[in-house]
């Protein structure tokens, strides 16, 4: 085994000051709306990444310690000016020659890569022990990444051109920031909208990827009545029992446990409420949630407060404060990348060009990951793998993860890093037959 990561050495940073209360007043919300900015905003990423024992803030010179991974985070130039991917790069400091791919964090729709803080420990452990690199990168246009416009030319009814042009913004720039790291071959590890991303760079450069992981990947489903319900993400509330025991670890995806996740949506898609049928139809349109809250200025912070005090629930108090102080800041950022959404997905989040009709000319390993009470339809996960064995490709395979939703990484990080880390070691099959024998 490698050598043990050491103990976190935050005490010899440069003094953070915490991040303030979730707001609950108009006061409180006012305050938070105006001390918003890029400096709050890196602020709020880096009480995240200090939570990782071997990360190097930017004013830190090397590090003496003996750990096995160093990260720092920093903005890779892209040849657009005023073009960044905003990245953090967790390195070997023993690279092995003969060290797998490196893996590649991507988020989804609106995220960044502080979402992952629950997860970098043990891709950070993997790194560690196999000599190679993991890395973290905000889409362009979203996170901490620049914020440059986002226009689609292709007119209202050229599909294709219209989700061409939308994916070309996202994927092109993952391609150019390939090549200026200087990485030949990556493990993507992508979720939602991050996951769609991550295949469609896998067909446009089959040759550059060695795996794919999709967690809870978005636009599979060909079906326009899915269950699929992004308005979901505003209202469903966290898991804390994924924090409670380490037991529940991830099971091979069979029909029967697709058809208990489906259940459970149904039934919740029945219940919806017309508000919730108004953020459906706003979402599914195109309208940006994000651009919602900007507009309504002083307000946006306790709106946004709502959702993280209800989706973070599953977080101890620190991080969910740690958290929201971080999407706040994403959220209030410059609209870009976010508009892509209505190019991306028709009205009832369907894909205009489903990944179920397309992902059957990839000849790579790809590994479907969904959450127990996901809002994402499992049904298109498993279209997809029997689509992939029909064109000879027998290297994919699918899993549910108990005890988490959407956010399948955050609601029960042991499972999913588990599984990550088995499938970095390419040793996924033998673990998904163990799982299939608890499913």
């Amino acid at each position: 085994m490698s050598a043990s990561i050491p103990a976190s050495t935050s005490s010899t940073f440069l003094p953070l000051p915490p991040a303030k209360d979730i707001p609950v007043t108009f006061t409180a919300s006012l305050k938070s709306w105006w001390a918003a900015g890029d400096k709050q905003g890196t602020a709020s990423e880096e009480r995240l990444l200090r939570r990782l024992p071997f990360f190097q803030p930017e004013q830190m010179t090397s590090s003496t310690n003996d750990s096995p991974v160093i990260a720092h985070r920093e903005r890779v130039q892209l040849a657009s000016p005023k073009h960044f991917l905003n990245t953090l790069s967790i390195k070997s400091t023993n690279p092995s020659p003969t060290a797998p791919p490196p893996a590649v964090v991507l988020h989804g729709y609106g995220a960044g890569l502080g979402f992952f803080f629950r997860n970098f420990p043990a891709l950070a452990q993997w790194a560690g022990h196999r000599g190679t690199d993991v890395f973290a990168v905000d889409w362009l246009g979203m996170g901490r990444s620049a914020r440059v416009p986002f226009t689609v030319k292709a007119k209202r009814d050229d599909i294709s051109g219209r989700v061409h042009e939308a994916e070309s913004f996202f994927v092109d720039s993952l391609e150019e920031w390939r090549a200026k790291m200087g990485l030949e071959k990556m493990t993507l590890i992508g979720h939602s909208l991050g996951a769609y991303f991550s295949a469609v760079y896998a067909l446009r450069y089959p040759t550059r990827v060695h795996k794919l992981i999709l967690l809870s990947p978005a636009g599979v489903p060909r079906d326009p009545n899915n269950l699929t319900m992004p308005s979901r993400e505003l209202t469903d509330e966290g898991d804390s029992r994924s924090t409670i025991s380490t037991s529940h670890s991830a099971v091979a995806a069979s029909t029967g446990g697709v058809k208990q996740i489906r259940e459970e949506q149904k039934a919740i898609k029945e219940k919806e409420s017309r508000s919730r049928r108004l953020l459906t139809y706003l979402w599914e349109e195109g309208w940006s949630p994000f651009q919602v809250v900007r507009s309504t200025l002083f307000w946006g912070p306790m709106l946004i407060g709502k959702y993280s005090s209800r989706r973070f629930s599953g977080l101890t108090e620190e991080e969910m404060r740690d958290m929201h102080d971080y999407i706040l800041n994403i959220t209030l950022s410059k609209g870009s990348g976010e508009y892509c959404i209505s190019h991306i997905l028709a009205p009832y989040a369907h894909a205009r060009m489903p990944l179920v009709d397309r992902i059957a000319a990839l000849k790579l390993p790809i590994t479907f990951i969904y959450g127990e009470h996901d809002w994402m339809d499992p049904q298109g996960g498993l279209q997809s793998l029997e689509n992939l064995r029909k064109a000879g490709n027998h290297l994919s395979r699918m899993y549910n993860i108990p005890y988490a939703g959407h956010h399948v990484y955050l609601d029960n990080p042991t499972a999913v890093n588990e599984l990550l880390v088995a499938e970095l070691n390419d040793v996924g099959e033998q673990l998904y037959l163990f799982a299939a024998s608890r499913s």
